[in-house]
């Protein structure tokens, strides 16, 4: 026979136990938590993901150091916008399916398309996943549609072979490469439909995608662009140079809609302490247009 064990005692001999009521406390904030950890991830696959934008392609729209939310439900689902599908694919497809006679192996990418889906407009600020592999986020605006004609001439974006209008307006100032604070050529530009959106050129009119050969626009496809046009790695560039091509529309995972925080991308999100003269008060809580 094992031992017997006694009881837990007191410093007066008598017995311990657990008391019920905390033992009900315990579970219930156990639930609690399950419910929360569930009801945000319910958020972040289907309806609002956030992002950090981490580089300067999109000044002055977005800053480095600019938390955002996009929706997800823009555009409609694919396995690109939620987040888990990809490994599920993995998970499954790493079994065999021999023992019940499956002789075709499975296709991670069965549920190719999109749910829901809803093509993006002109103008939109897309989250997508890079098509070089499928698994980096990038963030850029739509400029052309499927069927459309885009092409640089002389620094100026023309599609369908009609120069975009633009407007000079107030310098921005930006950091150059040697870290000094300089104006650049900033101008309000109004694509065809009406939506208006700043963008720079670091470079004026003779940067090094002022002039690029006409590109056509593939069906189910989108052509992407920077609002920093001189410091943009997208459309422009093919992928052969590691650029972005042209987009499929399973590879956008939402739309991008408010900046909900930001600060100066030299500290660091958890250093609160230095969050008042850190934060860009201005910023916050601002619609991405």
């Amino acid at each position: 026979m094992s031992p017997m064990t006694e009881p837990a005692k007191t410093k007066s001999g008598m017995p311990t136990e657990t008391s019920p009521a905390a033992e009900g406390g315990v579970r219930e904030l156990i639930k609690v938590i399950a419910q929360a950890l569930g009801i945000a991830l319910v958020v972040q696959t289907f309806l609002f993901q956030p992002f950090v934008i981490p580089s300067g392609s999109m000044i002055p729209t977005l800053l480095v150091g600019d938390y955002i939310f996009i929706s997800k439900y823009s555009y409609g689902y694919s396995e690109y916008s939620i987040p888990f599908l990809p490994q599920v694919y993995k998970f499954i497809a790493s079994y065999s399916f021999d023992t019940i006679n499956y002789t075709t192996p499975f296709d991670p990418h069965f549920f190719k398309g999109r749910f829901f889906a809803a093509p993006p407009k002109r103008g939109d600020v897309v989250v997508f996943k890079f098509p070089g592999d499928n698994a980096t986020d990038y963030i850029k605006r739509v400029i052309g549609l499927p069927g459309d004609t885009v092409q640089m001439v002389q620094g100026r974006l023309t599609i369908n072979n009609v120069t975009v209008p633009r407007t000079s307006i107030t310098s921005f100032k930006t950091t150059d490469a040697y870290g000094n604070t300089q104006p650049v050529a900033t101008y309000l530009e109004t694509l065809p439909g009406g939506v208006k959106h700043v963008e720079i050129q670091l470079n004026g009119d003779t940067g090094m995608y002022a002039n690029t050969q006409a590109f056509h626009v593939p069906p189910d496809e989108y052509f992407m662009m920077g609002d920093n046009r001189d410091n943009s790695s997208d459309s422009r560039v093919p992928p052969s140079e590691d650029g972005v091509g042209f987009v499929p529309f399973d590879n956008l995972e939402g739309r991008a809609q408010i900046i909900w925080f930001s600060m100066r991308p030299q500290d660091s999100f958890v250093q609160f302490w230095k969050w008042p003269t850190s934060i860009r008060w201005s910023r916050l809580f601002t619609r991405i247009r």
